[in-house]
């Protein structure tokens, strides 16, 4: 006997093929925490009473697979509001570096800070995240540049991924930005990324992906190069913050060393979109990142689709540059700035999100065998998610079989006083 069954579901299970693979009347057999059954409720074997403990009523509510946010700054101490007004003012990359502000801003707070905070602000972040429908996201490192602070984010993060309900993947950021102890010496902090910081953090345990920012105003191919060199010798995967504010051709790094994804990707020319698509590199499209910045470039949409190339979607939640908690507001905005369809939108937080951490097997589909990770939508079709402006109609959280998060409507039919 199963665990559990719901059944009355509209269920989008996001394998390729059919429209959202959408079962209009679907039921999700559970057992053990995995997707024992998904198909139409009439094909069932058995009465659903007889096939489970558990009876759960989906109300003709959607039915997704749990999202994934596979790009994530999430794990630090503050914010950077000061940051937001400036740049609201005018303020440009330039300015903010002035004083102390965007990512070295929070570099600095963060070592200050004990890591009772950064744990508790960093899991309120993720309780947001929980409550909109993720059950699985990417923390990346990046906010210490230095050995001590980069590890104990990572530890944080493993520590939070073992406390709430949701799995946690952590990626080694270190090649984030040059230390401040490293001004003017980019090559000698990547030889002490490579040499020291990354072989730590493998030693412990903590990591299972390595990013860099590669970018005329970040690290060149060749330093990425002899970072990832030490990841692929110890099997850690690899992606890049891309080609987000020049065409540099950083998505070929990825390529040349079989990796995960390529992310922003705004200034990506054809060439380099024909090039992931051989290797299999994902996009990662990250649009909250692209409003807050002004920015006006948008990544080549027709050339992805033309060759072939999958579309991830994140919130690229950090502090200065894509505040944002709501996936389907990333959604919304994938839609209006860089024109995805709602359902690319949708894959991009589902299938193809889990295929950008290498989860595809595990997760990012409704399919038997896989995590039983669902998220539940009080909508009647999962284009709505996306259509909807800063709306999160979630209504109940899976992961591994059990409900983890449930929220209700207000009661409109109480009566007042």
């Amino acid at each position: 006997m199963w665990d559990a069954i719901w059944i009355n579901g509209v269920v989008a299970t996001m394998e390729a093929g059919a429209p959202y693979g959408l079962i209009d009347n679907g039921a999700i057999g559970i057992d053990k925490g995995r997707i024992a059954w998904v198909g139409e409720a009439a094909r069932l074997p058995a009465a659903p009473t007889q096939l489970a403990r558990d009876v759960v009523d989906a109300k003709r509510q959607v039915i997704t697979p749990g999202l994934v946010d596979c790009h994530t700054h999430i794990v630090h101490a503050g914010h950077r509001r000061a940051d937001f007004e400036l740049r609201i003012a005018g303020a440009g990359r330039d300015d903010l570096a002035k004083i102390s502000g965007g990512v070295r801003g929070t570099v600095l707070t963060t070592r200050r800070a004990p890591e009772e905070l950064i744990f508790r602000e960093s899991a309120a972040r993720i309780s947001e995240l929980i409550a909109n429908g993720v059950t699985t996201m990417e923390s990346k490192s990046g906010f210490g540049l230095d050995r001590d602070t980069e590890l104990r984010t990572l530890r944080v993060s493993r520590e939070l991924g073992r406390r709430l309900p949701l799995t946690v993947v952590n990626t080694f950021l270190g090649a984030h930005g040059v230390a401040p102890e490293f001004d003017g010496r980019a090559d000698a902090w990547i030889d002490h990324l490579a040499q020291d910081i990354l072989p730590a953090a493998i030693r412990e345990g903590l990591v299972e992906h390595c990013d860099g920012f590669c970018d005329k105003l970040g690290f060149s191919h060749e330093q990425m190069g002899r970072l990832f060199d030490v990841a692929t010798a110890n099997g850690i995967r690899v992606k890049l913050h891309a080609d987000q504010y020049n065409d540099f051709g950083a998505p070929r790094v990825v390529a040349k060393y079989h990796g995960l994804s390529a992310d922003h990707c705004e200034y990506s020319n054809e060439e380099t979109v024909r090039i992931m698509a051989e290797a299999g590199v994902v996009c990662t499209l990250l649009p909250g990142a692209n409003y807050a910045l002004f920015e006006t470039k948008r990544p080549p949409i027709d050339l992805f689709r033309k060759h072939g190339v999958a579309m991830a979607v994140a919130t690229n939640n950090n502090p200065s540059s894509s505040p944002g908690l709501m996936p389907t507001m990333m959604m919304n905005l994938a839609c209006h700035l860089f024109r995805v369809t709602p359902e690319e939108a949708l894959a991009g937080f589902t299938r193809v999100g889990a295929r950008a951490l290498g989860l595809e097997k595990e997760c990012g589909t409704i399919a038997a065998g896989k995590a039983a990770d669902l998220a539940v939508w009080d909508v009647e079709h999962p284009g709505e998610l996306a259509y909807r402006i800063a709306s999160s109609p979630c209504r109940a959280v899976v992961k591994a079989g059990r409900v983890v998060h449930r929220a209700s409507p207000p009661d409109l039919l109480r009566s007042p006083g």
